[in-house]
């Protein structure tokens, strides 16, 4: 079985809010119920996943998509086998390229992560956050609730 590094759902509070920069991407602005941790998020606009402000969506970050839990290879493996990836409507891989921790007043923790360009910055409750590496890679998972 597929252990999650992160799972809530997620509330869109805002889309765009620096304004719209590309014409097939959005920035998605969005509180999870579960954990009160806040993102930013840049998806790609498709016709199957069409996003809008107070839109629900449910969102895992996994290691793999294997339902088992082995390790991805990293390559596609064309066929007729079943991952985590058919459970979900929209899908990216990427890689975890920064961990922020700010002491003090309101500590937070903030990952980033890119997916092929497409950002995602992720910040809350440090505990939440504890099953991240620097460089590690991750799929992240979404569906619309």
């Amino acid at each position: 079985m597929v252990e999650f590094l992160f799972e809530d759902i997620f509330r869109i509070e805002r889309l765009d809010p620096d304004g719209k920069k590309f014409d097939k991407v959005i920035r998605v602005e969005a509180k999870s119920e579960k954990f009160d941790m806040f993102m930013h998020l840049d998806v790609m606009v498709t016709k199957d996943f069409l996003l809008k402000e107070g839109d629900k969506f449910a969102m895992v970050l996994a290691p793999t998509l294997n339902l088992d839990g082995t390790p991805d290879t990293g390559y596609y493996t064309p066929g007729n086998r079943q991952s985590l990836a058919d459970r979900f409507d929209y899908v990216m891989y990427g890689k975890l390229y920064r961990i922020a921790d700010s002491s003090g007043r309101g500590n937070k923790a903030e990952i980033t992560v890119s997916f092929g360009g497409l950002l995602m910055m992720l910040k809350g409750d440090p505990s939440h956050c504890n099953k991240f590496e620097l460089d590690q890679k991750l799929y992240i998972l979404m569906r619309k609730v």
